[in-house]
Formats: C-alpha cells, structure tokens, sequence
C-alpha cells in the first residue's frame, strides 16, 4: 500500500518537468504506460491500471496475432455522436490490433485541399471508434477477455484520408519503430486529395506495413490506368526513415514482412456491359466480378502483382443513394451522376503467414460508399522482443503538414495545436493524479 501512496507521489513531482521537456519524446509515453496511464488520442490520458491482476492479459511466447482491418470512404460528410460504429467494429474473433482507414472525412474541395486542415472529423472519428471498442458508457467493453484496453499507437490525416491504428493494451510494450510517411497523387499527381498514408511498425520481431489509399477516380475507358500509375507512385515515393542507432528497419512498403493495403481504390465494372444490372438483380456477383477492374488487371501483372485478395461474397459498395439500399444506377429521379456499381472499397495483402479469415461489408447508411471490413491471423513469435524504449523506439513522420503553396500557415497550426493538446494531457494528467484512490 505504501509503495503505491509512493508512486503517486513521485508521479505527481515529475510529471510537470516531463510535461515542458519531454512531451514529443515516446520514450514518454513508455513511461506513462509503464506507470499506469494509457495514451488516448480522443481524450487525452485514460486513467488504468495495466499491469495488475484485475485488468492484465498475460500475452505467451508465441500468439496467433489477430488484426482487423476497416475501410470506409465517408463522403465527407462529418458524424455526429449518435453513430454507432459497434456493429461495424464486431469480429468473430477477438483482434489485438484495429486497423481503421476512412477517406473523404472532409469534402475534396479546394479550401480543405489548399487551405488549413480541418482536424475535427478525425478526432470525431478516433471519440467514436474508442467508444465502439472501449465503450466508455457502461463499462461492457468490446475487449479481450472483456477487460483490456485498446490505445492509439498511430494516427495521421492527409486531407480526407484518415488512418489510425489502435493496439491491445498488454501488447503495447512489444511495439517499436513506428513511422508514418505520406504520398499525394491528387491534382497534377502532387496535391492530397487523393494519395495515401502509410503506417510502419514493428511488432516484437516482426515488421507491419499499412497503407490507406484513395485512388483516381473515374469509370471511363482508361482511368483504371490512372489507378495503376497511383499504385506504382505510392510504392516509389513512401519512404521511411531508418530510426538512429537503432536495429534493422524497413524503409519502403514492400520491404516490411507484412503489408495490408485497404481503401478506396476506385476499381470499377468494366464498361460497355449491357446485363451488368440484370446480374446485379440476380445477385450474380461472380459473373460481375469477371468484369473488374482491379482482377483484370492483376491477373494481367499491371498493379498489385504478388498481392492477395479474399473471395468477394458480397455486393458492390458503391455506389447508393443517401440512406438508401438502392444504388444510384437503380432510379432515373437521382440528380446524382449515373454510376455503375462497383467494388471501389477493397483490403489486399502481402506477406508470408498472413492469413485472411473474414471479408465481409457493413450496411450503415452514412454515405454513398458501404464500409468493407477484414480479420486477418498471423502467428507472432514474442520470443526475441525489441523492448519499447527510448533506443528502439522511434516516432518519424515524412508526412508534410500541408501543400507548400501553404506551408508557413500550416506549420503556425500545427503548433496551435500541440500546444492545445499538451494543455489538454496536463490538464486530464493532473485530474487522474488528484482523483487517484489512496492507499
């Protein structure tokens, strides 16, 4: 009991100095786990106890990892706090690891592609995803054994892309080396409003790679070339840091053991098919399926060649009317441009010993596009385990905060915004010391 009247109070002389001095370092953020404080990047610092025998999974030598992956283009429209994500974010089998990427938070227009980025949406999105997995209302968490936790290792928004990846708690001490790195291909293949953002990890002894893309759009003749370019470009240009004085680490996507690579990628139906809607009527998804861009031209060696995709079972995700089951193509009252349904939102990997259990759709009505989710299973050796710490553990983005032609604004807020949410982990960090049981 004294020795833990001992930590509070020894909690409560450094942090200040921690605060100033050490609030962009994660060896920090180490700490602050170690002690009991777990990130939250919705709201600040979460108080828990990790390590004790309430709330703590002992995790083995060897784990069969299980990661789910989620992607969703939101139309950008921006969600209001009644939407619930719970069912979207259900898997057959407990995962360690969310992988959760959206496009379009924002609509692409020239003030959020030029000007100041809007971050509201992607902390909207973060509170509800939090919410969804750690259920902050009546403590019936969507967590492993129903007690962990699930915490923010990574989070990054380019524009209307938005990529976040959340970890199981008892797991967090094995992560390392994380860097983000982004790549625009929008307007003159360089803006960001389309593009993607890249998250590397590493994981005990094994390197993870995951890539958000939102790619060209478009259904004529030809754009799926546009696509493949975007593909080809991504690969080139994401590039990450090698961590000083630090063990091996990947520097471009395909040098990681895994890579899953999920969004929009805006493949449609082959055009000029005239039964493409009586195969749709049928529920003949196969027959459809022949006609796609993206098996077309994998199969023909252009884009994702070496890449795995599941079985698609379900129908296409784009695209529909507002809060409706029927795709726009269905109704000639729709002032929206005709669009062929087509299976825009797809979740493709590469790796050896990663495994694809679940591929299915959600059916939420928020937008034009239906979310499309994955559960994959991978056996993780913890044996040889790179120790989260101030030497191995490294946070690098090769991300800019915006467009040159807006640079000096951008960087003015960004710090804004640091410092706002510096003042707003002092503020919840002093709150969870003060309000600390004592024994």
């Amino acid at each position: 009991m004294k020795n833990e009247s001992k930590k509070i109070s020894k909690l409560k002389s450094w942090w200040p100095k921690l605060g100033v001095r050490k609030w962009l370092n994660r060896s920090s953020a180490n700490k602050l786990v170690r002690e009991g404080l777990l990130m939250d990047s919705a709201n600040g610092i979460r108080g828990s106890k990790l390590m004790n025998e309430e709330t703590h999974v002992p995790v083995t030598d060897a784990l069969d990892l299980r990661i789910f992956v989620g992607t969703w283009n939101v139309g950008g429209k921006s969600p209001n706090d009644s939407l619930n994500l719970r069912d979207w974010l259900k898997s057959p089998s407990q995962p360690h690891i969310y992988v959760i990427g959206f496009q379009e938070i924002v609509p692409l227009n020239a003030g959020n592609v030029i000007g100041p980025e809007d971050s509201g949406p992607g902390s909207k999105w973060v509170g509800l995803i939090s919410e969804a997995l750690n259920n902050n209302n009546n403590n019936k968490r969507m967590a492993y054994d129903e007690r962990g936790y699930w915490v923010v290792v990574e989070r990054k928004q380019m524009v209307g892309i938005f990529l976040c990846v959340w970890l199981r708690a008892d797991l967090y001490t094995y992560v390392s080396n994380i860097n983000v790195s982004c790549v625009g291909r929008g307007i003159m293949g360089y803006l960001r409003n389309k593009g993607s953002i890249s998250i590397s990890m590493r994981l005990s002894n094994t390197t993870f790679c995951f890539v958000c893309t939102h790619l060209a759009s478009g259904e004529k003749d030809g754009d799926e070339i546009r696509r493949n370019l975007d593909v080809s470009k991504i690969l080139k240009k994401t590039k990450f840091p090698r961590p000083f004085k630090s063990h091996y680490h990947p520097q471009t996507i395909l040098e990681h053991d895994n890579v899953i690579w999920l969004g929009d990628l805006n493949y449609r139906l082959v055009a000029g098919h005239k039964d493409t809607h009586e195969l749709l009527k049928m529920n003949n998804y196969q027959a459809l399926l022949e006609m796609d861009q993206l098996r077309i031209e994998q199969r023909a060696g252009r884009v994702f060649k070496g890449w795995s995709e599941g079985g698609i079972y379900f129908a296409p995700t784009y695209k529909y009317l507002a809060n409706s089951d029927n795709y726009v193509a269905q109704t000639s009252k729709s002032k929206e441009k005709k669009r062929t349904p087509a299976w825009c939102d797809r979740i493709l990997w590469k790796g050896e010993g990663l495994k694809q259990i679940w591929y299915v759709r959600g059916e939420s009505k928020f937008s034009d596009h239906r979310p499309v989710y994955s559960l994959f299973s991978l056996q993780l050796d913890l044996t040889s385990k790179y120790p989260a710490n101030a030497a191995t553990t490294v946070n690098t983005r090769s991300c800019p905060s915006k467009t040159s032609t807006n640079s000096a604004f951008s960087s003015t807020r960004a710090s804004k915004v640091q410092a706002e949410e510096q003042i707003l982990l002092l503020g919840r960090v002093q709150s969870f010391i003060d309000t600390a049981p004592r024994f």
